[in-house]
């Protein structure tokens, strides 16, 4: 900042004042200033005015996987909400996992981040007691639990599933099965185990057996599970008719193991996934879809944050709240009336 000063021709207050609140410096001055960062390379240390202020301007987003292109959207959509107020993300992952999910939030913690966006509702008792603790918003995604930490951002798993149940029992089918993740120790996808749980009760109010619900390998989805599963499922029901996979990933996996088989999709086998990925567009046949806007999760997200994080008022914010996005059925061409 001295370097800054001598070369701009100012003092190091007024340098301090460009950086911090440059509408208190005359415009001639401002550009004085800058030209001198610009020429210097200075880059301004934050860590004292992180510990008067308390805020340190960066925000936590912890998903729990960095493969997967709907996360990705949506933290596109949340870097771009809060990118104008210059907040920067500190991105952690957890690959499915409770405990890592609990040793990232203790982590992060440590860096005093200005608040929190998870995508998940479901953590052990030690993650939530932290969360509660934590004194800064957070902002549970992907997901709207009845009873969020603080804040949910996102849409119904369960209601998804029942989407995806009804609209192949609409087509006329009977004998339905679904493929989603198993539930294990290590790694647990809770949102596609939502998805199963309410493709299941939809499949019993219509009457329908929910027996072919195949929950195998552990998260997260891939081809290669989708196609494995898919063959586990058709040994056990030869003649299933449509096929729920919770990811669209899996879909395509299972969708390449007919085309492998001779099976025609959609004339032997209807499939549906979830997502709308950029494959389910482009593979043949294209894939019948549940869609759901990843991107306006995160911006919807960023606008929350800006809004608890800025405002002059914070008794006058809801001290919790829910919002769902919703979600859209994609009918294209994997799915069709059985033949008769």
């Amino acid at each position: 900042m001295s370097d800054v000063s001598r070369l701009a021709g100012v003092s190091k207050m007024t340098v301090s004042r460009v950086l911090t609140d440059p509408a208190l410096v005359a415009e001639a001055t401002r550009n004085r200033v800058m030209t001198a960062i610009e020429q210097l390379g200075y880059v301004p240390d934050r860590t004292a005015r992180s510990l008067s202020s308390r805020r340190t301007n960066f925000i936590t987003a912890i998903l729990p996987t960095l493969t997967n292109a709907n996360f990705a959207d949506t933290v596109q959509g949340l870097a771009g909400a809060l990118r104008t107020a210059d907040y920067q993300l500190l991105i952690g992952y957890t690959m499915y996992s409770l405990s890592e999910e609990e040793r990232i939030v203790r982590a992060m913690l440590a860096r005093r981040p200005d608040a929190i966006v998870i995508a998940s509702a479901v953590h052990t008792k030690a993650t939530s007691e932290m969360l509660l603790r934590a004194g800064i918003p957070i902002v549970e995604i992907w997901d709207v639990p009845e009873h969020p930490v603080d804040h949910a951002v996102g849409f119904s798993n369960y209601e998804v599933g029942r989407l995806a149940a009804r609209h192949l029992i609409s087509l006329g089918h009977r004998r339905i099965g679904a493929i989603g993740s198993a539930i294990t120790s290590d790694a647990t996808d809770f949102r596609g185990e939502s998805r199963l749980q309410g493709f299941s009760a939809a499949l019993r109010e219509a009457g329908i057996s929910d027996g072919s619900i195949l929950r195998q390998s552990a998260a997260p989805s891939s081809y290669d599970h989708g196609a494995e599963a898919l063959s586990t499922l058709l040994r056990q029901a030869p003649d299933i008719e449509a096929v729920f996979a919770v990811s669209d990933i899996s879909a395509v996996g299972a969708l390449m193991e007919c085309q492998r088989r001779k099976i025609a999709v959609p004339g032997d086998l209807s499939i549906i996934g979830f997502g709308d990925f950029d494959i389910a567009r482009q593979c043949v046949p294209a894939l019948s879809t549940i869609r759901v806007d990843a991107e306006m999760i995160g911006s919807k997200t960023g606008e929350l944050l800006l809004t608890l994080l800025e405002s002059d008022d914070g008794a006058a914010l809801p001290a919790q709240s829910r919002l769902d996005v919703g979600f859209e059925l994609v009918t294209r061409e994997t799915t069709s009336a059985p033949k008769i």
